[in-house]
Order: C-alpha cells, then structure tokens, then sequence
C-alpha cells in the first residue's frame, strides 16, 4: 500500500511531470513529422526521419562525428541564451516575443567593433548584452509607464532592429556578397578564444568558451531567480503586480530591469554565434532571427526551468541541425525546416500537456482518499 502511494506521489511531482510533458510533445512532434513525410514520399520517410535525429552521427567516422557534435553545441550555446532570455521575462509576467530583435542588435555591435574598429572578443561581447539590454529595457519602459504590451513594442521593435543593423553592417561586408566580411581573416582578435575545447572535438575551431559559459550562466539564472532576493522580487511582481506594489516593491523599475536582462541575454546568445566565426549576418536579409522564435519552444520544452532549458536548447538544435542531411533528392530543401518546425510547434503544448497531468494526478487522489 505504501508503495503504491509513494508511486503516485512520485507522477505528482513538478518535474517528473515536466519530463513526460517534454518526452510527450517530441514523441508527436517526431510522429507528425513522420506522417508528412509519408504522405510527400513514402519510400525515403524512415530514412530522412533517422537523419534528422541522428544529426552529426549520421557521419560513420567517429573523429569527423565528434566534430560535428562541436558545431551543434556551439550553435546550442547562443540558443541557450535565448531560451534564458525567454524563460526569464516569463517568470516575472511578461513575454518577450522581441528577443530576435534583441539578437540582432547584439549580432550588430558585436560585428560593427570587431570589423570596422579591430575590438577585441570582450569589448564585442559587451556591447551585444548592452545592445540587447537597451532595447530589452525601451519595451519594459514603454510597458510600465505608458502600460504598452510588451508583445506589441516587442515585434515592433524587432523589425526596426533588423533593418537598422542590416544598414549598419552594410558598412562591413563583402564587396561581392551580402555577408558581412569574415572575423578569422579581417579580426581574429575578435574571435571567441577555444581555450583548449576545440582539441575535445576533432580541433573543431567553432567550439569555443561560449558553450561552458552558456551552462554557468543558466546556473546563475536559477539561482538569481531561486535564492536571491532580487528573483523573489521579480517573481512576485510577475505573480501580482499590485499585490507587490502594495508591499513596497518597486514594480515599475522590475519590469525594466526584467527586460533589460532579458534583453541582454539575447545579445549575449548573437555574441556568441557571430564571434564563433560560424555564421556571417547577411544584410540583406527580410526575416528576423529564428534563434529568438526557437527560444520560446526550448523555454517551454525545457519546464521553464534554466537547467532544463540547457538540455531543450540542445534537442531543438540537434533536430534543426539535423534536418539539413534528409535527402534533397527525395526531398525539397525546405522539408527539413518543415519537420523541425513541426516538432518545435509540438514543444509548446509541454505547460498544456503539464496541467493535463497535474489535474489527472489531482483527480486520483480525489478517488483514492474516498
């Protein structure tokens, strides 16, 4: 009998009941995926299916492997970032759906000082989370003094923010592309240092200290939010703004502050990409970054927890990354970002799927008290 009790208590836990949220949304994810396939080809869907999860052990040699799996985690690393960004702006009661916007400016300082002015990697690095962080606190400004939804001064936000940095670093690219110019050959001082990582993954010269950076800072969310005073504040205002006005707490300067932060995170993430030398900003882009977007599936996915959002921003990665080996072929070039956004709208249902089993285990509970 005391068994049988303690196994119930134990799927009325919080996070068991996150983990098989989680574990639920991919598991459909994956199937509809899988479904589309079949019903676009049906003889090539279990292989571009496997592809898409195996990602870098689709290569059979382990060193060429390894260095592919260097490559996915450091492109989870600024996905982490955002996914932080996301996650911390939703515990004090506020969506920040303007975290691309926040990434490309940081994306924007960060190359502008390393290209045009020869900066080194910390001073780019800053200037992307104060970047971030301004335009983090306009729309927490524009939210606690004139009561704006930060969703609308976010999305707004996001499209002045795309184009202004496209016109910035037009200043800095290629004569003959639209990329802006390579930090290895015309700033390498700019570059994220590998402090010895990139030996670990076959000399992958991508990895670099932004992946174990990425990891303390989750660390220090949880705990800014969990142990410190100052998240205690955040929090309450999150949970009752007039309940935490009428106790004193400075709600007003928490809305900016939350933004801020969050803001600065999102430039951190675009810091972490660009000073990588993995990527290059094409200027003539017309779409905001996907990274801030695949942030709010990997903050939902990961329980709206730091540390499991380190574990979520890798999933979401490794399938985005994986979907670029399913067979052209057989395929269209966009099905791969098809299935992974599949997958990624299913990462949003986790809270849903959360509350269904919290009101379940409620239920039977009920039942076996009786």
């Amino acid at each position: 009998m005391n068994t049988k009790n303690e196994k119930k208590r134990f799927f009325e836990r919080a996070g068991v009941q996150s983990v098989a949220a989680s574990l639920l949304c991919i598991i459909l994810g994956l199937l509809i995926g899988y479904l589309v396939l079949l019903c676009i080809n049906p003889a090539g869907a279990g292989k571009a299916i496997t592809s898409i999860l195996k990602n870098f052990l689709y290569f059979p040699r382990p060193e060429v492997a390894l260095e592919y799996f260097g490559s996915t985690l450091a492109k989870s690393a600024p996905l982490l970032m955002c996914t932080l960004s996301i996650l911390f702006a939703y515990k004090v009661g506020l969506f920040n759906i303007g975290a691309s916007g926040q990434y490309a400016v940081g994306a924007g300082l960060s190359l502008y000082l390393a290209l045009a002015h020869g900066m080194p990697w910390y001073v780019c690095v800053i200037a992307a989370m104060i970047g971030g962080g301004v335009l983090g606190g306009i729309a927490g400004a524009l939210k606690a003094y004139l009561n704006v939804n930060e969703v609308i001064a976010g999305i707004m936000l996001n499209w002045i923010s795309l184009y202004s940095v496209n016109m910035l670093l037009t200043e800095v690219k290629e004569a003959s592309t639209t990329y802006t110019a390579a930090l290895r050959t015309n700033s390498p001082g700019a570059l994220l240092p590998g402090a010895g990582l990139n030996h670990l993954f076959s000399d992958n010269r991508y990895v670099t200290i932004a992946i174990p950076l990425a990891i303390l800072i989750a660390a220090g969310v949880w705990i800014v939010m969990e142990k410190t005073k100052l998240g205690f504040e955040l929090r309450a205002t999150g949970l009752n703004l007039n309940a935490a006005k009428y106790a004193g707490m400075k709600e007003k300067r928490n809305m900016i502050l939350t933004m801020a932060i969050a803001g600065a995170l999102s430039g951190l993430g675009a810091a972490f990409l660009y000073l990588s030398g993995i990527e290059q900003w094409s200027c003539a882009q017309t779409a905001v970054p996907a990274m801030g977007f695949n942030g709010i599936a990997a903050a939902f996915l990961g329980g709206l927890n730091p540390i499991g959002s380190i574990f979520s921003s890798f999933f979401i990665q490794h399938i985005t990354s994986g979907g670029s080996y399913v067979d052209k072929m057989i395929y269209s070039s966009q099905i791969s970002d098809l299935i992974s956004a599949i997958i990624i709208y299913f990462c949003s249902f986790v809270l849903f799927f959360k509350s269904c089993m919290g009101r379940a285990a409620g239920k039977g509970r009920k039942g076996g008290n009786r």
